[in-house]
């Protein structure tokens, strides 16, 4: 017996010795974010680059108000068709595979939208581009969320909201650039550069340990972890909960979204992705040159105002994400609900009140742009990314993202009509309704998903640990 347990040792420190395990170089983790991040810069870009182009488009390829509509719209009915194809086929073929191919869309859409022959394919090509935003907007959080330690989790995840606000920053910057010229296919095409960065980088980066195990490799996901862990302890505890979890008879069908435990949950990811939209952000981004205009800033001043809510919007983000594993999520977002709702109640009175002057709105803006950034417009993807049992992650993140861009699009296509028929001031009035009603709705139904690996949060999810009113409360 003494003999045997002798020979176990012996062999068990061969095996250790000719395999030792270490975790990687920080390096590679941060090539990793470094070319995930670049699907939300590009998701940013092309979402903020075609407000500049769009005055030189309708100019160039002689565009009825009919035509223009399609033109900013398709991108965003796009995204709902992306929304709804990417995630499901992450749960089969892979995270990475499917980040390749947005890749690939990115590239070729970049490029025919730049330099159509004709509005029609213009058209064509933004539905192309709306597909890989949509697409990217959902699966490349819920890929960093996979990747990233517990403790790092909500800062590694709200990178992609970083580089989103920059994408956005630098197309009003390009688009200042480049108004004299009036160089739209530029503008547009300059887009190319970062699509073909993420295309190229991610055919070197790995799988989603979570999808590895889920799909019977625990090796392969192993050797990922101690890519991005920082010690191996945490790669055995992860690597325990993960295979016990994996051997739920779930496949990553849509029926166990309405499974008992699993319901309340996915109602709460798609009204977190619902209020994101419903906040009023949109109303700022797309409209706060005629605002400012109208106001009496006039068009530079409005352009150039339009640059300073793209820098707090930046800066803000940057800020949010240093906070959310040290503040919590429910905390960012409680304070972003206030901060927005008062904004929007002084932009309603300023519009209702003559006089004020145009720099108090401007100001306004700002505050509305500081409550947003650094809350909602980054915390809600890093909630979604992290909320979800990892059988139908990709599934009901598919589902949140679609409820999104579908709220998105129908708020960018009401909007300027309500606007008409009500005013900017009650418009303004009631986005800070809904912003009230989200405060409340994060105080009483949003679990706190601080410090917990995704493992732990399916688990107190299914036990219900994170529903009683008490954790509601904090």
């Amino acid at each position: 017996m003494e003999r045997n347990k002798e020979r176990n040792k012996i062999t068990n420190t061969e095996l250790s010795n000719e395999v030792p395990e270490k975790v990687g170089s920080k390096v590679f983790s941060y090539m990793i974010y470094f070319f995930c991040g670049l699907g939300g810069l590009l998701f940013g870009y092309d979402t903020g680059v075609i407000s500049g182009a769009l005055l030189f488009i309708k100019r160039d390829l002689g565009l009825d108000p009919t035509l223009e509509g399609f033109v900013v719209s398709s991108v965003m009915f796009g995204a709902i068709l992306g929304s709804v194809a990417t995630s499901p086929l992450s749960d089969k073929f892979g995270r990475k595979k499917l980040i390749i191919i947005l890749g690939l869309i990115f590239t070729v859409s970049s490029i025919g939208t730049a330099w159509p022959p004709n509005v029609s394919v213009m058209i064509v090509f933004r539905i192309l581009l709306g597909i890989a935003v949509g697409g990217a907007s959902g699966l490349i959080p819920m890929y960093l969320a996979e990747l990233a330690p517990a403790a790092k989790r909500g800062i590694i995840t709200a990178y992609n909201g970083i580089m989103n606000a920059t994408g956005m920053f630098l197309a009003y910057v390009v688009n200042y650039l480049l108004a004299p010229s009036g160089n739209w296919h530029v503008m547009l095409g300059i887009a190319v550069i970062p699509s073909g960065l993420l295309l190229l980088g991610m055919l070197f980066m790995p799988e989603s340990p979570k999808w590895l195990t889920q799909n019977h490799k625990p090796n392969k996901a192993r050797k990922v972890l101690l890519m991005t862990y920082d010690s191996v302890e945490e790669v055995d505890k992860e690597m325990f909960v993960m295979e016990s979890l994996a051997k739920k008879n779930e496949k990553g069908k849509f029926s166990p979204l309405f499974t008992k435990w699993a319901r309340p949950i996915v109602v709460t990811g798609i009204l977190v992705a619902v209020f994101q939209q419903l906040t009023g952000a949109n109303t700022i981004f797309y409209y706060a040159p005629s605002v400012l205009s109208d106001a009496g800033l006039g068009d530079s001043a409005a352009i150039a105002g339009t640059i300073g809510v793209g820098i707090v919007n930046l800066v803000m983000t940057i800020v949010g994400s240093y906070f959310i594993d040290r503040w919590g999520r429910k905390k960012l977002l409680l304070l972003g609900s206030t901060g927005m709702a008062t904004a929007l109640v002084i932009l309603g009175l300023s519009e209702l009140i003559p006089g004020i002057p145009p720099m108090v709105i401007l100001v306004t803006m700002c505050f509305f742009m500081v409550s947003y950034s650094a809350t909602w417009g980054m915390v809600a993807w890093v909630v979604l990314a992290e909320i979800f049992p990892l059988r139908v992650r990709g599934i009901a993140m598919g589902v949140c993202t679609f409820c999104l861009w579908t709220s998105c699009a129908i708020i960018a296509l009401v909007f300027p009509i309500a606007a008409n028929a009500f005013g900017p001031a009650i418009i303004f009035l009631f986005f800070a309704v809904l912003c009230v009603l989200s405060y409340f709705f994060v105080r009483t139904k949003l679990p706190e998903t601080k410090g917990k690996t995704l493992e732990e949060i399916e688990l107190d999810l299914r036990f219900e640990k994170n529903f009683n009113k008490q954790q509601m409360v904090k």
